[in-house]
């Protein structure tokens, strides 16, 4: 995948640590937080353990290139996706309400 490799340094420089000391805390090796930084490349799993000690959001710190065929599929997923997790997301929470309401008044 590629990543902002920009943003993990900043992120890395901003918390005081050196490159070995992010490596420990994302239970990565040192030569994977160095090829992050260097080459703007990780595994889906070094991007999960990066985003989550150096709280980041995956949609902050991933890099779409748009001029990929599989980057541009990725778009238009996430541009069918996100209004339908938006509308079933709101429908459970009015059924969640209405459950919890109904619960309330026959107590």
């Amino acid at each position: 995948m590629d990543v902002s490799s920009e943003k993990v340094r900043q992120a890395r420089i901003e918390r005081g640590w050196t490159q070995q000391q992010l490596a420990e805390v994302a239970d990565l090796s040192l030569r994977t937080v160095q090829r992050v930084e260097n080459q703007s490349v990780a595994s889906n799993e070094t991007v999960s353990a990066l985003c989550a000690v150096l709280e980041i959001p995956r949609s902050e710190l991933l890099v779409l290139d748009p001029t990929r065929p599989e980057h541009q599929a990725a778009q238009r997923r996430m541009g069918i996706l996100v209004p339908i997790a938006g509308i079933v997301g709101a429908g459970l929470g009015s059924g969640i309400t209405l459950l919890l309401m109904r619960i309330a008044g026959a107590m």
